[in-house]
Formats: C-alpha cells, sequence, structure tokens
C-alpha cells in the first residue's frame, strides 16, 4: 500500500507542506485536515487590505474576499484529499492515529503538524459583543463592518498586529486609541527609538496612544442592547468605545496532542530537522515548531514570521521523507533567515534577522528622530541595526529602497553564515 501522510493544519503551512513533499518525489497519499471551511489563505492583508477595502454588496461577502486572499492551487496537488470545517481533536502517535471532530479516525505513516495559532483573549468583565481579535478571514469579515468614521475603536496591544489595524481604523475616519501595557509600542521586536519614532507616526495621524497601562474592564451600555460603551484602564481612565480590538499575543493549538508525553509548554519541540522530539514519522512545520537554530544560539524557539511556514515546510518534508523512503537523514544545518514586514500611514517596516536578540542598536542610515508632522515621509530610508556584541543579528528599515533591501539582507545572512562555520 502505499504510505500515507496526514497533515493536520489547513493553512499556509500545511499546503506548503503538501507542497514540498510532492516536490521532493513522495508519491503516496496525502490527507489535509483543516478547523476552517476556506482552502488555504493568506493572512497579512486581513488587518490591512480586507480591513480597510470599500464597503459595497459586491465586496462584502466572505466568497468575494477568499477569492482575493487565497493561495494560488498548483497543480501537483490536485490529488491531496482535504477534510476542511472538521479539527483534529486527539491524537496516539503510538498507534499513529489521528481522531477529527465528527470521530472519524485517520491512520497514518508519516504527520505533519502544522496548526498554527489562536488569538489569545482578554479576561475581561463586562459585554462580550463590540470585541474582536484578527485571525481568520471570518474575523476580518466580522470587524470590518464596524469600523465605520466616527466610530470609537480601542486597540489593546502595541505589536504589529495592533498597530496595523489601529493604522487602518485610522484612516477610515474611526477615532482610534492604542492601549499597551509596555512602555514603548513594539519596543520588544524593534526597540525603544525605533517604537518612538513609530509612536511619533501614529499620533502624527491622530491615534491616542497610551503606553503603562492595561485594560482592567468593559462598560455596557445602559440600555438593553449589552452592546459595548466603554473600557476602564488600570489607571482608572475611561475610554468610551464602540469596538476593542485584542491584539495581545497567541495560543499555539497543541491541545489535539495532549496524552502523547510532549513538552507543548509553547508550541511543539522539535530538533534541527523539525522531528517532534526526535520522531521520525512526526514533524512539525510553521509557527507552531519550536526548533533549535545554530546561528541563534541553539535554543528552542517559535518563530512568528511570514516566511516560517515556506522554510520549515522544505526541511520537514525532507526529514519525513528520508524516514519513509528508510534514507539517512540531511546532515545538513537548518538555520532559516526570519524575514518580515509592516504597512503603517504609508511607511513600509521591513526586517530581516532575529532583533529580539540584540543587546544595542544603532542607526545605520538616515535618521529616527526626525519630525514627521503630517509626513511620515520623513522616516523613508531608515536603517536600523541590532547587535548582539559585535555580531549583526537583525536589520529594520522603513521603505526602504530595493538595493538598499538586498545589500542588509545579505550582510545578515553573512553574519549568520560566520556563526554557523566559527
Amino acid at each position: 500500500m502505499p504510505s500515507h501522510v496526514v497533515i493536520v493544519g489547513g493553512s499556509m503551512g500545511g499546503l506548503r507542506a503538501a507542497e514540498q513533499l510532492i516536490a521532493n518525489k513522495f508519491d503516496g497519499v496525502i490527507t489535509i485536515v483543516g478547523d476552517e471551511q476556506h482552502m488555504p489563505y493568506n493572512r497579512p492583508p486581513l488587518s490591512k487590505d480586507v480591513l480597510a477595502a470599500e464597503r459595497d454588496e459586491q465586496n462584502s461577502t466572505l466568497d468575494h474576499w477568499h477569492s482575493s486572499v487565497a493561495f494560488r492551487q498548483r497543480k501537483s496537488i490536485a490529488d491531496v484529499q482535504w477534510k476542511l470545517g472538521t479539527p483534529a481533536v486527539s491524537s496516539d502517535l503510538d498507534s499513529k492515529t489521528v481522531t477529527l471532530a465528527d470521530g472519524e479516525v485517520l491512520h497514518y505513516d508519516g504527520l505533519v503538524v502544522a496548526t498554527g495559532l489562536r488569538p489569545r483573549r482578554l479576561d475581561l468583565p463586562g459585554p462580550k459583543s463590540g470585541r474582536h481579535v484578527i485571525r481568520t478571514l471570518d474575523d476580518a469579515i466580522g470587524l470590518r463592518g464596524e469600523l465605520e468614521p466616527g466610530n470609537r475603536v480601542v486597540v489593546v496591544g502595541g505589536g504589529f498586529i495592533g498597530c496595523e489595524t489601529a493604522a487602518t481604523a485610522r484612516t477610515l475616519g474611526c477615532e482610534v486609541h492604542i492601549v499597551e501595557p509596555l512602555a514603548v509600542p513594539m519596543i520588544r521586536p524593534l526597540g525603544e527609538e525605533f517604537g518612538n519614532a513609530l509612536r511619533r507616526v501614529h499620533e502624527a495621524f491622530g491615534v491616542h496612544v497610551h503606553t503603562g497601562v492595561s485594560v482592567e474592564r468593559a462598560v455596557a451600555c445602559g440600555d438593553d442592547s449589552g452592546r459595548l460603551s466603554a473600557v476602564i484602564l488600570s489607571d482608572g481612565t475611561r475610554l468610551d468605545a464602540d469596538v476593542l480590538i485584542e491584539s495581545v499575543g497567541s495560543h499555539p493549538n497543541v491541545e489535539w496532542l495532549d496524552g502523547n508525553g510532549l513538552d507543548l509548554g509553547n508550541g511543539v519541540l522539535c530538533d534541527n530537522h523539525l522531528r517532534v522530539e526526535s520522531r521520525p514519522d512526526v514533524v512539525a512545520v510553521g509557527d507552531i515548531a519550536r526548533f533549535p537554530d545554530p546561528a541563534t544560539g541553539n535554543i528552542p524557539r517559535r518563530i512568528e514570521h511570514w516566511c516560517i511556514p515556506t522554510d520549515t515546510a522544505k526541511r520537514a518534508a525532507v526529514s519525513l521523507i528520508h524516514h519513509l523512503n528508510g534514507a539517512g537523514e540531511d546532515t545538513t544545518v537548518f538555520s532559516p533567515l526570519p524575514s518580515f514586514w509592516s504597512d503603517q500611514f504609508g511607511l513600509r517596516l521591513q526586517g530581516y534577522g532575529s532583533p529580539g536578540d540584540a543587546d544595542h542598536v544603532s542607526v545605520l542610515e538616515g535618521d529616527l528622530s526626525n519630525p514627521i508632522d503630517d509626513d511620515p515621509s520623513a522616516l523613508d530610508g531608515t536603517v536600523v541595526g541590532y547587535y548582539r556584541g559585535s555580531q549583526l543579528v537583525g536589520v529594520v528599515m522603513i521603505s526602504p529602497a530595493p538595493a538598499s533591501a538586498r545589500k542588509y539582507r545579505d550582510a545578515v545572512e553573512t553574519s549568520r553564515a560566520a556563526v554557523l562555520t566559527s
């Protein structure tokens, strides 16, 4: 009988895993299990293009927006079996089975863990209506109708998604507040100086930024609607609100793997081959995979960047096929270069490497203190380098020219390669 690979996770990671298995000459049966009804689609546009699009009857449907963000389906995966809208609820790795929500049991020879993340929700007293997260297409469509001009929007969380959503809501004419418990928005990925520069951009466009505080409770309207009317911050400040957007981190979707003796404390622990705790028949891909990278100290970590599903799928597919074919393992070191971007008020942030690993920061080009007023392009071309000791571990640029982006990407790659060969 042909080998059967079950991929649990019907988003980008699962799609890329199937593509890579087939590209590496796997000729067995592939089944992809997904909790959403939709075929895989691109998530970054959800907080920007989908929310910002003009409202009309034609582009208000899920089908319309799914077609606009769906990944192109390659002919090579035409024979893949899809089981969408029915998530996996349990597994037995010793018996090599996965059980779905409808009771179906799938037997596998190889398993790919690609279940990704779900948004963390705030545990707040008060009304539940008017509260949103952004992770899925359904989330974005549900929020989109509430971002009307004049509506009062509170975004909790000053990370990339929170700031992108705040920028979109403000561009649509909403009154917008960002509530960030840390001292500076985006301080963890970008550092204090860069984060403060982006704060000035948001404030120049009329976004109110509250730092060092959190949301304590939500307040309902005085009528019978049960709708949100305000939030109360930890310092006692009351912010009137029609919409509360929670952008406060994520939880890895690992519950279906409970009972197998795995380390699931922060995603799925893998080795450098993406094998789940060195099990040759189980691999993980995407931002659920916690794997060691020799270029960053060999400490297992998850990476939540758009490029990671593709990079990990390439490695995981080879590892799994080597096991299924009885071949020796690939001895190549796996050390993917993280890359990321963010669009806010006409600025494009583009980054490479691991800025969060830095112990000091240096502005290499431009000036983060340039006056912004209502023209954020004053920051265009700024390049910030992130260093650990003398090693360049990351770089973040603002609206860089293509040649500049290539130059600094190469610099980070060269720095990482030096660590790998030292």
